[in-house]
C-alpha cells in the first residue's frame, strides 16, 4: 500500500484539505495554511500558519505548556520571525511576537479536526512510506487525566503506523460515546487495503471485524479477553497443549528475564469460532524472572486474526503484537516527558490541541531516528534552530 493512498483517505475527511503524496508533501506552513481560521480576520495580526508552527516547533524543543511555548517564541532571532511570516510594528517596524492570551486564543478555538487531520497528512507525506510494504496500524485510546473532573475528561483515540511509529489519525471520544464507536470513524479516512489493524479486547467487536474485512479490505489482529466471554471461552479451549510453539523470544534487562512463546492454530471444522473471518487463534505465553524477589511469573494473551497461515506467520504475528505497545510507548511519553496528565488546561480545544502537538513532535523525532524522546527535547531545547530545521523552517 502506497503513502499517497493513505494520504488521500487521511485528507478527505475535510473538503478543504488537498490530497498530498510523498512527491508534492508541501511545507509546513502551506499544509498548515489548510487548518481555518477561528478568528475575526479584522483583529488577526499573527498568521495561523505561523503560530501553529511556532507551537509544534516549541513542543519539539521540550515546551509543554502554553506559557513555555509563548517564551521560547520569545527567544527567536527575527530572522526566524521572517519565515514565520510574523507582522512589524505600524510605527517602530518592530517584529510583533505573539502573546499568551493570542496563543491560548488560537488553541483553544481552533477547529481540533482538521488541524488533526492536515498534520497527519503532513507527517505521512514527510514519512515517504510508498513501497514500504504491509503497514501495521495500533489502535488505543488515552484520558487526558487534567483536562476535567471525572466523568468530563478528554479522552482520545489514535491510530499509530508501527514501523515509523508516527501517529496517522486521532479522534476525540466525547461523554456521550465511548471507543467502540469511534473505532470505525477514526480509521474510515484511511485507505487500509491491505493493512493489518491491531487492538486490544475492547475493540476485539463482531462489526469492528466485519468492516474491516468487508468495506476496508483490510486485517485484524484483536486480543481476547473476558469482555467477550462466549469467544474467549471457546480460544481457552482449543488444544493448546498439543500446539507447538512456533515463535520464542527472550529478553533481558531491568533485572527481568522474559520468555514469550507463541502458538497458533488454524479455526476450521471443529475448531472454527463464531467471530467473523476468525482464521488463526493465538496464544502467547510470557514467563517472567524478576532478580529482585528469585520468582517467575506467568502471563498468558490470547489473540484471533483474520489472516490465514499463509498470509501471516508465527514470526510476524508475535511482532504485530509486540509492536502494538509503540502505541503505548507514545502515551507514556506523553505523560512522563509532556506531563501531559498533570495539565490543568481545560479551555475549548486547547487539551485536544495540545496532545496533537505532542503526537507531532513525537512523531517528528521518531521520524528523524530519535530512539530516546526526553535527551532529544533538552538538545532542540538548548538551540532552536534544531527544532526548526526539523520542521524544514530554518
Amino acid at each position: 500500500m502506497e503513502a499517497s493512498s493513505l494520504i488521500g483517505g487521511l485528507s478527505a475527511r475535510l473538503s478543504g484539505v488537498s490530497p498530498l503524496s510523498e512527491q508534492d508533501t508541501p511545507g509546513l506552513l502551506q499544509a498548515l495554511a489548510q487548518v481555518p481560521d477561528p478568528r475575526d480576520p479584522r483583529g488577526r495580526i499573527h498568521p495561523l500558519p505561523g503560530l501553529l508552527a511556532t507551537a509544534i516547533a516549541a513542543v519539539v524543543s521540550g515546551s509543554s505548556r502554553v506559557v513555555e511555548i509563548v517564551e521560547w517564541a520569545a527567544d527567536l532571532p527575527e530572522a526566524v520571525w521572517d519565515r514565520l511570516g510574523a507582522t512589524r510594528d505600524a510605527f517602530t517596524g518592530a517584529r510583533r511576537v505573539p502573546d499568551d492570551s493570542t496563543v491560548s486564543r488560537v488553541l483553544t478555538g481552533i477547529d481540533a479536526d482538521a488541524q488533526d487531520a492536515v498534520v497527519c497528512s503532513w507527517l505521512l507525506g514527510r514519512a515517504g512510506l510508498a513501497g514500504a510494504g504491509r503497514r501495521v496500524i495500533a489502535v488505543d485510546g488515552k484520558t487526558l487525566r487534567g483536562s476535567g473532573p471525572a466523568g468530563s475528561q478528554v479522552h482520545l483515540l489514535a491510530a499509530l503506523d508501527q514501523a515509523e511509529q508516527i501517529v496517522l489519525a486521532q479522534i476525540d471520544v466525547d461523554g456521550k460515546t465511548n471507543e467502540i464507536t469511534r473505532f470505525v470513524p477514526l480509521l474510515d479516512g484511511l485507505d487500509l487495503a491491505g493493512a493489518i489493524i491491531t487492538a486490544d479486547a475492547l475493540h476485539t467487536q463482531r462489526e469492528h471485524a466485519r468492516w474491516l474485512a468487508e468495506e476496508k479490505k483490510a486485517g485484524y489482529v484483536f486480543v481476547v479477553k473476558r469482555n467477550q466471554p462466549r469467544l474467549y471461552r471457546q480460544v481457552k479451549a482449543l488444544p493448546w497443549a498439543k500446539i507447538p510453539a512456533l515463535d520464542t523470544t527472550r529478553d533481558r534487562g531491568h533485572g527481568r528475564h522474559d520468555i514469550r512463546a507463541l502458538q497458533a492454530v488454524t479455526c476450521l471444522g471443529a475448531l472454527a469460532l463464531d467471530f467473523p473471518y476468525a482464521n488463526q487463534a493465538l496464544r502467547i505465553r510470557r514467563r517472567r524472572y524478576n532478580a529482585a524477589t528469585g520468582r517467575w511469573s506467568t502471563v498468558t494473551v490470547y489473540a484471533i486474526t483474520n489472516l490465514t497461515a499463509a498470509q501471516a506467520g508465527p514470526d510476524e504475528l508475535a511482532d504485530w503484537l509486540r509492536g502494538h505497545w509503540a502505541i503505548e510507548v507514545l502515551h507514556h511519553v506523553r505523560d512522563t516527558t509532556y506531563r501531559e496528565d498533570a495539565s490543568r488546561l481545560r479551555t475549548g480545544n486547547a487539551p485536544r490541541v495540545l496532545a496533537t502537538l505532542r503526537n507531532t513532535a513525537i512523531s517528528l523525532l521518531r521520524l528523524d531516528g530519535v530512539a530516546s524522546i526526553a535527551p532529544a527535547l533538552r538538545r532542540n531545547g538548548r538551540d532552536p534552530y534544531r527544532s526548526l530545521r526539523l520542521l524544514g523552517l530554518a
